[in-house]
C-alpha cells in the first residue's frame, strides 16, 4: 500500500499506541514540528495526569472480568476516557504506532469506521496482521508517514 496523498497539509492528528512504545515521543514530536495539531495520550491538555489502571487499585491485575467491568465506571477511568475520545472525535487522522495493544487498535479501529484516515505506522519488526489493509496505508518510516501526511 502506498501513502495517500491528502489534501490539506495541516492536520489534527491522534496518536494511537502503547504507554511502553519508546517510538511514540518521538513521532509525536516530528509530527508537531512538521506543524500538526497533535494529541498527546500521555500529556494531555486537560492536564490531568497520566492514567494508570494502578491508580484506581493496586491489585488491578488480579481484577475478575465483573471487577474490570465495575473499574471502567471508576471515575479516574472515566475522565481520561472523556479526553481520548473528545480527542478522537475533534482528529481528522488516527496515526497507529506499533508496537502496541487492545486499547490502542480499538482507537484505531474507531477511526477506520470512521472512513477517517487511519495510518499504520510500523517503525520495527512485527508480526504481519493481514487486517491492516483496512486502513488507509502502512507507512515504514518516519520520512514516508510525513510524506503520507502531505
Amino acid at each position: 500500500m502506498t501513502p495517500p496523498i491528502l489534501n490539506m497539509t495541516k492536520h489534527k492528528i491522534y496518536v494511537a499506541s502503547s504507554w511502553r512504545n519508546e517510538h511514540y515521543p518521538n513521532v509525536v514530536a516530528k509530527l508537531k514540528e512538521a506543524g500538526h495539531e497533535v494529541y498527546d495520550f500521555r500529556n494531555p491538555s486537560s492536564g490531568d495526569p497520566k492514567f494508570k489502571w494502578s491508580n484506581v487499585s493496586e491489585d488491578y491485575m488480579e481484577w475478575s472480568p465483573q471487577q474490570y467491568r465495575v473499574m471502567l465506571s471508576h471515575p479516574y477511568a472515566e475522565r481520561q476516557f472523556h479526553n481520548d475520545i473528545e480527542a478522537m472525535k475533534s482528529c481528522d487522522i488516527c496515526v497507529l504506532v506499533l508496537p502496541c495493544g487492545r486499547s490502542a487498535h480499538t482507537e484505531a479501529g474507531w477511526f477506520a469506521g470512521k472512513s477517517r484516515t487511519t495510518i499504520a505506522f510500523i517503525p520495527e519488526k512485527q508480526e504481519p496482521k493481514l487486517m491492516y489493509k483496512l486502513f488507509s496505508c502502512v507507512c515504514c518510516s518516519m520520512d514516508e508517514l510525513l510524506d503520507a501526511l502531505k
